[in-house]
Protein backbone atom coordinates (compact mmCIF):
# COMPACT_ATOMS: atom_id res chain seq x y z
CA UNK A 1 0.00 0.00 0.00
CA UNK A 2 2.47 2.10 0.19
CA UNK A 3 4.59 3.60 -2.44
CA UNK A 4 7.78 2.32 -2.96
CA UNK A 5 9.91 4.08 -5.37
CA UNK A 6 11.69 0.85 -6.62
CA UNK A 7 8.65 -0.77 -7.19
CA UNK A 8 6.12 0.63 -9.73
CA UNK A 9 4.49 -0.54 -12.66
CA UNK A 10 3.72 0.72 -16.67
CA UNK A 11 1.98 -0.46 -19.94
CA UNK A 12 0.87 -4.11 -18.46
CA UNK A 13 -2.70 -3.51 -19.42
CA UNK A 14 -1.70 -3.80 -23.15
CA UNK A 15 -3.67 -0.55 -23.95
CA UNK A 16 -7.00 -2.36 -22.89
CA UNK A 17 -9.03 -0.62 -19.77
CA UNK A 18 -10.25 -2.83 -17.15
CA UNK A 19 -14.09 -4.37 -18.44
CA UNK A 20 -16.71 -5.58 -16.75
CA UNK A 21 -16.79 -9.31 -17.21
CA UNK A 22 -12.78 -9.06 -17.10
CA UNK A 23 -12.26 -9.99 -13.31
CA UNK A 24 -14.90 -12.05 -12.71
CA UNK A 25 -14.07 -14.23 -15.83
CA UNK A 26 -10.28 -14.58 -14.68
CA UNK A 27 -11.35 -15.27 -10.67
CA UNK A 28 -13.32 -18.01 -12.75
CA UNK A 29 -10.71 -19.27 -14.65
CA UNK A 30 -7.84 -19.13 -12.31
CA UNK A 31 -10.02 -21.26 -9.22
CA UNK A 32 -10.28 -23.80 -11.85
CA UNK A 33 -6.76 -23.95 -13.09
CA UNK A 34 -3.42 -21.63 -11.39
CA UNK A 35 -1.66 -21.55 -14.66
CA UNK A 36 -4.42 -20.52 -16.60
CA UNK A 37 -2.96 -17.23 -18.30
CA UNK A 38 0.52 -18.89 -19.28
CA UNK A 39 -1.82 -22.20 -20.84
CA UNK A 40 -1.70 -22.86 -24.86
CA UNK A 41 -5.13 -22.62 -24.24
CA UNK A 42 -5.82 -19.20 -22.49
CA UNK A 43 -7.13 -17.30 -25.60
CA UNK A 44 -10.28 -19.86 -26.00
CA UNK A 45 -10.46 -20.25 -22.02
CA UNK A 46 -10.94 -16.50 -21.62
CA UNK A 47 -12.48 -16.04 -24.77
CA UNK A 48 -10.18 -13.27 -26.11
CA UNK A 49 -7.38 -12.68 -27.97
CA UNK A 50 -3.35 -12.63 -26.67
CA UNK A 51 -3.19 -9.32 -25.99
CA UNK A 52 -6.34 -9.64 -23.60
CA UNK A 53 -5.39 -12.60 -21.96
CA UNK A 54 -2.20 -10.53 -20.13
CA UNK A 55 -4.64 -7.27 -19.74
CA UNK A 56 -7.14 -9.67 -17.92
CA UNK A 57 -4.39 -10.84 -15.53
CA UNK A 58 -3.35 -7.30 -14.92
CA UNK A 59 -6.29 -5.74 -13.97
CA UNK A 60 -6.88 -8.70 -11.70
CA UNK A 61 -3.62 -8.05 -10.13
CA UNK A 62 -3.97 -4.38 -10.19
CA UNK A 63 -7.71 -5.00 -8.11
CA UNK A 64 -5.72 -6.80 -5.97
CA UNK A 65 -7.98 -10.33 -6.60
CA UNK A 66 -5.22 -12.70 -7.29
CA UNK A 67 -1.96 -12.60 -6.20
CA UNK A 68 1.16 -14.83 -7.58
CA UNK A 69 1.50 -17.88 -5.74
CA UNK A 70 4.01 -20.93 -6.98
CA UNK A 71 1.77 -22.75 -9.78
CA UNK A 72 0.39 -19.44 -11.32
CA UNK A 73 -1.99 -17.14 -9.52
CA UNK A 74 -4.35 -17.89 -6.78
CA UNK A 75 -7.67 -15.58 -5.86
CA UNK A 76 -6.98 -13.79 -2.58
CA UNK A 77 -8.90 -13.45 0.32
CA UNK A 78 -11.02 -10.56 -1.03
CA UNK A 79 -11.23 -12.21 -4.32
CA UNK A 80 -13.07 -14.94 -2.41
CA UNK A 81 -15.38 -12.49 -0.59
CA UNK A 82 -16.41 -11.45 -3.96
CA UNK A 83 -16.14 -13.45 -6.60
CA UNK A 84 -16.89 -16.98 -5.27
CA UNK A 85 -19.86 -18.38 -7.48
CA UNK A 86 -21.52 -19.98 -4.47
CA UNK A 87 -20.90 -17.52 -1.37
CA UNK A 88 -19.20 -14.42 -3.54
CA UNK A 89 -21.24 -11.45 -2.28
CA UNK A 90 -21.37 -9.58 -5.88
CA UNK A 91 -19.92 -12.25 -8.75
CA UNK A 92 -21.00 -9.99 -11.38
CA UNK A 93 -20.84 -6.69 -10.03
CA UNK A 94 -23.98 -5.77 -9.62
CA UNK A 95 -23.41 -3.58 -7.31
CA UNK A 96 -22.06 -0.16 -7.24
CA UNK A 97 -20.66 -0.45 -3.94
CA UNK A 98 -18.22 -3.34 -5.36
CA UNK A 99 -16.88 -1.10 -7.75
CA UNK A 100 -16.16 1.62 -5.14
CA UNK A 101 -14.29 -1.04 -3.23
CA UNK A 102 -12.04 -2.05 -6.37
CA UNK A 103 -11.53 1.47 -7.05
CA UNK A 104 -10.09 1.81 -4.16
CA UNK A 105 -8.22 -1.53 -3.91
CA UNK A 106 -7.06 -0.27 -7.45
CA UNK A 107 -5.70 3.17 -5.92
CA UNK A 108 -4.42 1.63 -3.26
CA UNK A 109 -2.14 -0.20 -5.24
CA UNK A 110 1.08 1.52 -6.21
CA UNK A 111 3.22 -1.41 -7.14
CA UNK A 112 0.85 -2.67 -9.75
CA UNK A 113 -1.64 0.27 -10.36
CA UNK A 114 1.15 3.19 -10.25
CA UNK A 115 -0.79 5.57 -12.45
CA UNK A 116 -4.30 5.31 -10.65
CA UNK A 117 -2.42 5.23 -7.41
CA UNK A 118 -0.77 8.49 -8.68
CA UNK A 119 -3.70 10.30 -9.96
CA UNK A 120 -6.06 10.22 -7.26
CA UNK A 121 -3.82 10.36 -4.60
CA UNK A 122 -0.71 12.92 -5.73
CA UNK A 123 -2.32 14.34 -8.88
CA UNK A 124 -4.35 17.01 -7.05
CA UNK A 125 -5.42 19.14 -10.40
CA UNK A 126 -9.07 20.08 -10.24
CA UNK A 127 -8.81 20.45 -14.47
CA UNK A 128 -5.99 19.09 -16.92
CA UNK A 129 -5.63 17.53 -20.47
CA UNK A 130 -4.27 14.18 -21.25
CA UNK A 131 -0.71 16.03 -22.06
CA UNK A 132 -0.71 17.60 -18.62
CA UNK A 133 -1.07 14.70 -17.00
CA UNK A 134 1.26 13.10 -18.70
CA UNK A 135 3.89 15.45 -17.98
CA UNK A 136 3.22 15.86 -14.47
CA UNK A 137 3.61 11.69 -14.40
CA UNK A 138 6.74 11.86 -15.85
CA UNK A 139 7.82 14.88 -13.36
CA UNK A 140 6.67 12.91 -10.17
CA UNK A 141 8.51 9.67 -11.73
CA UNK A 142 11.51 11.77 -12.00
CA UNK A 143 11.79 13.26 -8.76
CA UNK A 144 10.12 10.07 -6.68
CA UNK A 145 11.15 6.87 -8.32
CA UNK A 146 14.11 4.57 -9.51
CA UNK A 147 14.41 4.18 -13.27
CA UNK A 148 13.70 5.34 -16.31
CA UNK A 149 10.19 5.43 -18.16
CA UNK A 150 9.38 6.48 -22.01
CA UNK A 151 7.17 9.40 -22.45
CA UNK A 152 5.02 7.29 -24.68
CA UNK A 153 4.65 4.71 -22.18
CA UNK A 154 3.72 6.79 -19.24
CA UNK A 155 1.31 8.36 -21.99
CA UNK A 156 -0.53 5.15 -22.57
CA UNK A 157 -1.02 4.70 -18.92
CA UNK A 158 -2.57 7.96 -18.60
CA UNK A 159 -4.82 7.55 -21.80
CA UNK A 160 -6.06 4.25 -20.37
CA UNK A 161 -6.47 5.25 -16.52
CA UNK A 162 -8.75 8.26 -17.95
CA UNK A 163 -10.28 6.67 -20.79
CA UNK A 164 -11.44 4.29 -17.68
CA UNK A 165 -12.62 6.61 -15.30
CA UNK A 166 -14.37 9.11 -17.66
CA UNK A 167 -18.56 9.59 -18.51
CA UNK A 168 -18.00 11.03 -21.12
CA UNK A 169 -19.98 10.07 -23.78
CA UNK A 170 -19.04 9.94 -27.44
CA UNK A 171 -20.93 12.37 -29.95
CA UNK A 172 -23.70 11.55 -31.96
CA UNK A 173 -21.67 11.03 -34.97
CA UNK A 174 -19.07 8.77 -33.29
CA UNK A 175 -19.71 4.73 -32.71
CA UNK A 176 -20.05 3.72 -29.27
CA UNK A 177 -17.61 1.47 -28.46
CA UNK A 178 -17.71 -1.72 -26.46
CA UNK A 179 -15.04 -0.60 -24.39
CA UNK A 180 -16.77 2.59 -23.11
CA UNK A 181 -19.95 0.92 -22.44
CA UNK A 182 -18.22 -2.11 -20.85
CA UNK A 183 -15.81 -0.18 -18.31
CA UNK A 184 -17.42 -0.25 -14.72
CA UNK A 185 -15.51 2.76 -13.05
CA UNK A 186 -17.36 5.34 -15.37
CA UNK A 187 -20.25 4.30 -13.50
CA UNK A 188 -18.54 6.20 -10.36
CA UNK A 189 -18.37 9.57 -12.61
CA UNK A 190 -15.16 10.58 -10.45
CA UNK A 191 -13.83 12.27 -13.99
CA UNK A 192 -16.27 13.95 -16.34
CA UNK A 193 -14.61 15.38 -20.20
CA UNK A 194 -15.32 19.34 -20.47
CA UNK A 195 -16.93 20.36 -23.73
CA UNK A 196 -13.49 21.05 -25.83
CA UNK A 197 -13.26 17.33 -25.24
CA UNK A 198 -9.57 17.78 -24.47
CA UNK A 199 -9.90 18.85 -20.50
CA UNK A 200 -10.53 16.30 -17.82
CA UNK A 201 -12.34 17.70 -15.08
CA UNK A 202 -12.16 15.73 -11.32
CA UNK A 203 -15.78 15.70 -9.46
CA UNK A 204 -14.99 16.36 -6.09
CA UNK A 205 -18.03 15.81 -3.70
CA UNK A 206 -20.46 14.23 -1.45
CA UNK A 207 -20.68 10.84 -3.27
CA UNK A 208 -23.79 10.33 -1.89
CA UNK A 209 -23.30 6.18 -3.77
CA UNK A 210 -20.37 5.66 -1.38
CA UNK A 211 -21.51 3.40 1.39
CA UNK A 212 -19.93 4.32 4.56
CA UNK A 213 -18.77 0.76 5.20
CA UNK A 214 -16.46 0.88 2.02
CA UNK A 215 -15.20 3.92 3.31
CA UNK A 216 -14.39 2.36 6.62
CA UNK A 217 -12.88 -0.70 5.41
CA UNK A 218 -10.13 2.01 3.30
CA UNK A 219 -9.78 3.42 6.52
CA UNK A 220 -9.47 0.36 8.42
CA UNK A 221 -6.96 -0.97 6.27
CA UNK A 222 -4.70 1.86 5.77
CA UNK A 223 -4.68 1.76 10.06
CA UNK A 224 -3.29 -1.27 9.73
CA UNK A 225 -0.95 -0.77 6.81
CA UNK A 226 0.58 2.09 8.82
CA UNK A 227 0.55 0.32 11.98
CA UNK A 228 -0.39 3.83 13.87
CA UNK A 229 -3.16 4.20 16.42
CA UNK A 230 -3.77 7.57 15.03
CA UNK A 231 -4.01 9.24 11.51
CA UNK A 232 -4.09 12.96 10.82
CA UNK A 233 -7.56 13.93 9.21
CA UNK A 234 -5.34 15.99 6.11
CA UNK A 235 -3.10 13.09 5.64
CA UNK A 236 -6.63 10.84 5.79
CA UNK A 237 -8.08 13.85 3.25
CA UNK A 238 -5.36 14.77 0.83
CA UNK A 239 -2.54 11.98 0.34
CA UNK A 240 0.91 13.81 1.73
CA UNK A 241 2.57 11.11 2.42
CA UNK A 242 3.51 7.72 0.50
CA UNK A 243 0.22 5.70 1.80
CA UNK A 244 -3.53 6.43 -0.12
CA UNK A 245 -5.43 8.70 1.24
CA UNK A 246 -9.33 7.74 1.01
CA UNK A 247 -10.58 10.83 0.80
CA UNK A 248 -8.63 11.76 -1.95
CA UNK A 249 -9.49 8.40 -3.77
CA UNK A 250 -13.05 9.04 -3.42
CA UNK A 251 -12.57 12.01 -4.39
CA UNK A 252 -14.78 13.85 -1.37
CA UNK A 253 -14.51 17.34 -0.22
CA UNK A 254 -13.56 17.99 3.71
CA UNK A 255 -16.84 18.24 4.96
CA UNK A 256 -18.58 15.13 3.56
CA UNK A 257 -15.56 12.70 4.89
CA UNK A 258 -15.83 14.09 8.21
CA UNK A 259 -20.23 13.65 7.25
CA UNK A 260 -19.38 9.95 6.55
CA UNK A 261 -16.88 9.36 9.66
CA UNK A 262 -19.49 10.76 11.99
CA UNK A 263 -21.93 8.61 10.09
CA UNK A 264 -19.79 5.54 10.75
CA UNK A 265 -19.45 5.89 14.85
CA UNK A 266 -23.56 5.07 14.79
CA UNK A 267 -22.69 1.79 13.09
CA UNK A 268 -22.15 -1.32 15.34
CA UNK A 269 -18.65 -2.01 13.92
CA UNK A 270 -17.15 1.34 14.79
CA UNK A 271 -13.91 1.29 16.54
CA UNK A 272 -13.00 5.53 15.09
CA UNK A 273 -13.01 8.72 17.59
CA UNK A 274 -12.01 11.78 16.83
CA UNK A 275 -9.81 14.23 18.63
CA UNK A 276 -7.62 17.44 18.28
CA UNK A 277 -3.47 16.80 19.15
CA UNK A 278 -1.71 20.26 19.59
CA UNK A 279 -4.11 21.82 16.67
CA UNK A 280 -4.50 19.02 14.61
CA UNK A 281 -7.76 17.00 14.46
CA UNK A 282 -7.11 13.24 14.17
CA UNK A 283 -8.97 10.33 13.68
CA UNK A 284 -7.78 7.86 16.44
CA UNK A 285 -8.53 3.35 16.64
CA UNK A 286 -10.35 2.93 20.31
CA UNK A 287 -8.01 2.22 23.27
CA UNK A 288 -9.15 -1.59 23.43
CA UNK A 289 -8.35 -1.80 19.86
CA UNK A 290 -5.11 0.23 20.01
CA UNK A 291 -2.25 -2.47 19.30
CA UNK A 292 -4.15 -5.02 17.53
CA UNK A 293 -4.85 -4.67 13.56
CA UNK A 294 -8.57 -3.88 12.74
CA UNK A 295 -10.29 -6.43 10.74
CA UNK A 296 -11.33 -4.39 7.47
CA UNK A 297 -13.83 -7.35 6.48
CA UNK A 298 -16.19 -7.00 9.23
CA UNK A 299 -17.31 -3.75 7.60
CA UNK A 300 -17.31 -5.56 4.32
CA UNK A 301 -19.32 -8.11 5.79
CA UNK A 302 -22.26 -5.51 7.36
CA UNK A 303 -22.60 -3.79 4.17
CA UNK A 304 -23.02 -6.97 2.11
CA UNK A 305 -25.21 -8.85 4.44
CA UNK A 306 -27.48 -5.86 5.43
CA UNK A 307 -27.01 -3.35 2.25
CA UNK A 308 -31.16 -3.63 1.60
CA UNK A 309 -31.80 -2.10 4.63
CA UNK A 310 -28.38 0.26 4.32
CA UNK A 311 -29.73 1.40 0.79
CA UNK A 312 -33.15 2.10 1.47
CA UNK A 313 -32.11 3.63 4.25
CA UNK A 314 -29.56 6.32 2.34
Amino acid sequence: MKFNPKRVAFGRHETFSLRYSWLTKAYQEVKNDAGVFDADDATVRLGVGKNMVNAIRYWAQAAQILEKCEDGYRPTPLGDFIFDENVGCDPYLEDEATIWLLHWQMASNPEVATCSYWLFNHYHKPEFTTAEATEALADFLKQQASGKYSKNTLKNDAVVTLRMYSDARPSKTKQVSDEFLDAPFTTLKLLSLLPDGKTHKVQIGEQDHLPIEILAYAVASLFNATKQASLAIEDLMYGKSDYPAPGAVFCLTENAFLFKLEQLKQRKNNVFYFRETAGVNRLYKLLDTHDTPIDPMIYLKDYYEHRDFYEAAA
